[in-house]
């Protein structure tokens, strides 16, 4: 069987805001522990976001940096692909030339991060809610700086709009093809999450590579949020792409015979979308085989640890004091998303 015939199982273990009483992973302990049962149940990329000391999502590079040196050094049979978040806190995302390098300080200054979320567009985030901003500023720089260290985008998209809009920064050089997609399903502001809106989003980029407005050369994932997230995996499935489940996404994994919701993890999670995958008869990606899909390098663990080990904690505050003197501060203060403790 082709290689790229495989399933692609993505782990979103964490997210940036989830609801009080579930058991989602936030410190960097917790994280690179459930990344690392993710694999061994068949995820071959975990998508991260940090947590603070609060509970509310964070841009650390010092929480990225601790949960993948733990990762690496406390599993050495792991070679899961690192995908770490571009956004997830609404207190830096306001535009400000502050908050925006601060939301791409861990990608720059972090060894071992493969992959990083290249979110397209702005839009509204729930009703009520706040904005989603990744302003074309940001995406530029953020674009270049992912070709500057060699991390692959993951292009998510909400809506049709933001497929097109990965074209345009494909037509002016600020990201290169292959292209891998995330359909970013049933989020309120962006497009629902049914069998339809997957079919018409790949229609989409169908279309437009026939329009030469986007290369032939993509991948694609999809998810979707709450009870969307089984429709959509079952359509991905069907059309061919690759998958992805987690906490961050969805926090139920069903009702048990009472009526009574059964709270899920991310292993569960995992452990069922490789039991669905296996039932439509395809074969899960492992890690190494994912890089050869996505084109990404082979992974050479001594040569992360060593990078790993180079890097002191006092590089990461130097940065961050650095950016504060630099470009000042945020445009305005806002409230973080999650849950204090």
């Amino acid at each position: 069987r082709k290689i790229m015939d495989k399933v692609i199982i993505t782990a979103a273990l964490t997210g940036a805001i989830t609801p009080k009483g579930y058991d989602v992973p936030e410190t960097p302990e917790q994280i690179a522990k459930d990344a690392y049962e993710c694999y061994k149940a068949g995820a071959s990329i975990v998508h991260l976001h940090m947590r603070d000391d609060a509970g509310m999502g964070v841009m650390d590079p010092v929480k990225f940096y601790q949960t993948i040196s733990i990762l690496r050094e406390n599993y050495p049979d792991c070679d899961v692909i690192v995908n770490c978040t571009s956004s997830g806190d609404n207190r830096v995302s306001d535009d400000s030339p502050y908050g925006n390098a601060l939301r791409m300080l861990h990608h720059k200054m972090v060894p071992g991060i493969e992959m990083g979320t290249f979110d397209a567009g702005s839009f509204n985030w729930g009703i009520p809610g706040g904005i989603f901003s990744n302003s074309p500023t940001f995406l530029t720089t953020l674009g270049n700086l992912y070709q500057e260290v060699g991390i692959k985008p993951e292009f998510e998209v909400f809506d049709l709009g933001m497929i097109r809009a990965v074209g345009v920064y494909w037509e002016k050089g600020i990201v290169k093809a292959p292209l891998h997609f995330q359909l970013c399903l049933g989020v309120v502001g962006g497009m629902n999450a049914e069998c339809a809106d997957v079919e018409e989003m790949l229609a989409y980029i169908r279309r437009l590579q026939l329009h030469g407005e986007l290369p032939m050369e993509i991948t694609w994932s999809a998810f979707g949020v709450g009870k969307g997230h089984i429709p959509v995996m079952l359509s991905a499935l069907a059309n061919g792409g690759n998958i992805r489940v987690g906490m961050e996404d969805n926090v139920i994994y069903g009702k048990d015979e009472k009526g009574e919701k059964i709270f899920a993890t991310n292993k569960m999670l995992v452990e069922r979308a490789v039991r669905i995958a296996k039932a439509a008869d395809k074969k899960i990606a492992t890690p190494a085989e994912a890089r050869k899909i996505l084109g990404l390098k082979e992974f050479n663990r001594e040569e992360q640890l060593r990078e790993l080990r180079a890097i002191r904690l006092e590089d990461f505050e130097v940065a961050k004091k650095k950016l504060r003197e630099e470009l000042g501060g945020t445009y305005f203060e806002a409230k973080g998303m999650g849950e204090k403790k």
